[in-house]
């Protein structure tokens, strides 16, 4: 939305500075997008006077004149046929740029005589079309700035536009009057009265106007009328300067008309010619669809079933809210005009302007919602207008229909109002603001005014005192302590172990990802997930239609990313939710953490190797304790089918009592997500560690025996396929009071073992924490770790 400072204090009386408006403007809620200084391209033309002007010795039509200008006398040839002596004029000396030709003036010879600048015409300065001559000016000094003349006798031609970017809500400040009346409700100004009154029809409208029963909804009111014998062409310059300025072409003055009431008021505006409309009527009806309309852009569009259109009585003559046809459209030619004011229905003036492609002012202007208050009062405008410059008489008004009732009242609660905005704002300041804006207040009911149709409750009204009141002057105040004393913890248990979980993945050298929470469906199924119960009813794209069943789809998507970019090495973590479905129950906070290629860059002493099943268990274990997981847990098998079978581990407090889960991932998985493997993985779920028995803020006291431990190894023959795992597990429950820690410290296969056998051997740690352990207990402890392995593992002792 464009608008130049002197429009808009032709509704608001006030003396503030542009920097002033454009503050205030962003500062109400319409965001100041620039603001163009039109004197600027003029800064460097200044005035002369020309002392004489002599015929060319070798050109009829052009003079060599003798110009007074601030260097002196300057000798300028020039063809305008006002060139003449005693004439003040604008000068553009050498080095100049002149934008509406898009040169800068030099010296130069014309018919072999020296020419020392320019003097210019108005559409060489971009100040009008005007080009039959140069600029006179009945005034001013001989090296005045021309920008500083224009803004004491014409300002509108340096006037500087205001472009301010409108939101949906408020197509109340789609036209001037709006944004002055938000202006004058800050305390900028005061609104300036600009009614006029009711113009007197001189006789019945010859043309009726109808609206169907079904397309009521879709058009509920239109007003017309004919004016007689006017006297279209030009419009005066006063209007053409305010349309160019805001970017708008001038056409003709009853065209111009509708332009700047547009903008002026946000109440576009229609004129027919009237000796054009056959069978002098006027339908609002709905388009079939199939019919065709030449609109006034000259262009032909194919109709749709349930446009709102107007036809008279051959065919469809106008596109309600969108666009007017070429056959019905005035010329200067135009004698008789019809002129239109009519509320069109904002969705369905989208769907038309949409379905069609057409994006003109009106149609921007009818889809946000025009004031349908003001629709009996904009034909008068207009009507008025029209009288005073293009003469003419004018009918009585014809309608059809009637102005939609808007009315609506929320009650204004100041106490309410006080609390929610954090503001001590007085109640009469607030009623005072609610009125400027044009609210009519009864007691303590809010009567909206129809041009508002954002405002819905009183929540609305709470929004438009703030607005006024400017959040800016809002002051920091600290929240009010609920309890006396040292505060408790803003974060709960479980967040301060996922703040715990992420600083000691960084800390082991892992970089976090935050992938979506969505994926596709093949990736879901390859974790278990891909289901209906997790499918996306909208997905953003067909790639996350399903919400992730675990994090490792989205690490090894970006580690595939990067290995297609020639990062091979590295190490990746990420912390979030997972999803079993769409129930607030249904998902759960994982920690998940990936490895892929090698440990480190190589070296000659050859220290980097490929990461391993143990690097991501050590990473896991030190995670879990930073999360305060106990030391003692037990590694089992039996992962989900993405886990290698064989190089995998669960860390666990029990058979049911899953941590977490370590090891290498399945080939088949990688394979499908074009990952180059191995790949080591880990995944934690915070949530089923248990919960310390005494919260404290400090660390409990550090439990350590003073007593010597001992360590006794045995070597067990087992089957091949044994794992050694079974026989560690096997041996840490003999005794869990005295057994500390169970170690695998050699495996040998093959020899006199025959064939299928292997030897393992373990070190069993046993420490006392009462009294030195006697042999009869360690041969004791001894006992049964050869028991609980042998039955677990069906091994014998190795001899």
């Amino acid at each position: 939305m464009k608008f130049t400072l002197s429009w808009l204090k032709e509704h608001l009386d006030t003396t503030a500075s542009v920097d002033e408006i454009t503050y205030a403007l962003t500062d109400l809620g319409l965001e100041v997008e620039g603001v163009e200084d039109r004197g600027a391209k003029l800064r460097d033309f200044t005035l002369g006077f020309v002392k004489s002007a002599e015929k060319h010795p070798d050109a009829d039509r052009l003079r060599v004149c003798q110009v007074e200008t601030d260097e002196g006398l300057q000798q300028i040839i020039c063809g305008a046929p006002n060139a003449r002596e005693g004439i003040t004029v604008v000068i553009a000396k050498p080095g100049v740029y002149v934008p509406g030709i898009d040169t800068t003036i030099g010296v130069g010879k014309i018919r072999g005589i020296e020419s020392f600048g320019m003097m210019a015409s108005e559409r060489e300065l971009e100040l009008s079309e005007e080009h039959d001559g140069i600029i006179e000016l009945p005034s001013g000094n001989v090296g005045d700035s021309f920008v500083d003349w224009l803004a004491e006798h014409d300002p509108a031609k340096v006037d500087p536009v205001i472009e301010i970017a409108i939101t949906p809500n408020r197509p109340d400040a789609l036209g001037v009057r709006g944004i002055a009346r938000d202006l004058a409700a800050r305390g900028l100004g005061k609104l300036k009265q600009r009614d006029v009154p009711a113009v007197e029809g001189a006789f019945p409208c010859p043309i009726s106007v109808t609206i169907d029963e079904d397309t009521l909804e879709q058009c509920p009111v239109f007003y017309g009328r004919v004016i007689r014998g006017v006297k279209n062409g030009p419009s005066p310059v006063w209007l053409q300067d305010k349309l160019r300025a805001i970017g708008l072409r001038p056409i003709s003055f009853l065209v111009d008309v509708t332009n700047y009431f547009t903008f002026d008021r946000n109440r576009p505006l229609h004129v027919f010619d009237a000796d054009k409309i056959a069978g002098n009527s006027l339908r609002v009806h709905r388009a079939k669809g199939g019919e065709t309309l030449v609109a006034l852009d000259d262009k032909e569009y194919m109709l749709v079933d349930g446009m709102t259109v107007i036809s008279d009585g051959n065919s469809i003559e106008s596109l309600g809210g969108v666009m007017g046809g070429a056959a019905t459209g005035v010329s200067d030619e135009t004698v008789n005009v019809f002129v239109e004011s009519a509320y069109f229905d904002p969705v369905r003036t989208a769907y038309t302007g949409r379905a069609l492609k057409i994006n003109s002012d009106a149609r921007y202007r009818f889809e946000r919602g025009i004031d349908p208050g003001w629709t009996p009062y904009g034909i008068e405008h207009a009507t008025r207008m029209i009288l005073d410059n293009a003469g003419g008489e004018a009918s009585e008004v014809v309608v059809a229909g009637k102005v939609p009732d808007t009315s609506r009242a929320y009650r204004l609660n100041a106490k309410r109002v006080i609390s929610l905005v954090g503001m001590e704002i007085p109640e009469a300041e607030q009623r005072q603001t609610l009125t400027a804006l044009g609210f009519r207040l009864d007691g303590d009911m809010a009567y909206v005014p129809s041009w508002r149709p954002d405002v819905q409750g009183e929540a609305d009204l709470v929004e438009e005192v703030a607005r006024i009141a400017s959040l800016t002057k809002l002051e920091g105040r600290p929240l009010p302590r609920l309890t006396t004393g040292v505060p408790r913890p803003v974060m709960s248990p479980a967040q301060r172990r996922e703040v715990a979980a992420r600083r000691t993945a960084a800390t082991l050298g892992y970089h976090e990802c935050v992938s979506y929470s969505f994926i596709d469906q093949a990736s879901a199924a390859l974790f278990g997930g891909g289901t209906d119960a997790t499918r996306l009813e909208n997905p953003i794209s067909q790639d996350m239609s399903h919400m992730r069943p675990a994090l490792l789809p989205g690490l090894l998507q970006a580690a595939a990313r990067n290995q297609a970019r020639g990062f091979a090495d590295m190490a990746l973590f990420e912390v979030g939710p997972v999803f079993q479905g769409g129930e607030p129950g249904e998902q759960q906070l994982q920690v998940t953490g990936l490895l892929v290629g090698r440990t480190g860059p190589k070296d000659v002493l050859g220290a980097a190797r490929d990461v391993d099943v143990f690097d991501v268990k050590a990473d896991a274990e030190a995670i879990l304790a930073a999360i305060g997981a106990p030391a003692k847990v037990q590694i089992l098998r039996g992962a989900d089918a993405w886990w290698h079978p064989g190089r995998h581990g669960m860390i666990c407090l029990g058979p049911k009592k899953v941590l977490g889960v370590y090891g290498e991932l399945h080939p088949k998985v990688l394979a499908a997500l074009d990952v180059k493997g191995p790949a080591m993985a880990f995944t934690l779920w915070p949530a089923e560690v248990p919960m310390p028995r005494k919260a404290g803020a400090t660390r409990p006291a550090l439990k350590i025996s003073d007593l010597q431990a001992v360590e006794r190894d045995f070597a067990f023959v087992v089957d091949a396929e044994v794992e050694a795992l079974t026989l560690v597990n096997a041996a840490m429950g003999a005794d869990k009071a005295l057994i500390d820690d169970v170690r695998v410290f050699d495996e040998f296969v093959g020899g006199s073992l025959g064939e299928g056998k292997k030897s393992l051997a373990l070190t069993v740690r046993l420490q006392p924490r009462e009294q030195t352990l006697k042999d009869a207990d360690i041969e004791a402890v001894g006992a049964k770790v050869i028991e609980k392995v042998t039955r677990a593992t069906g091994g014998v002792l190795r001899g």
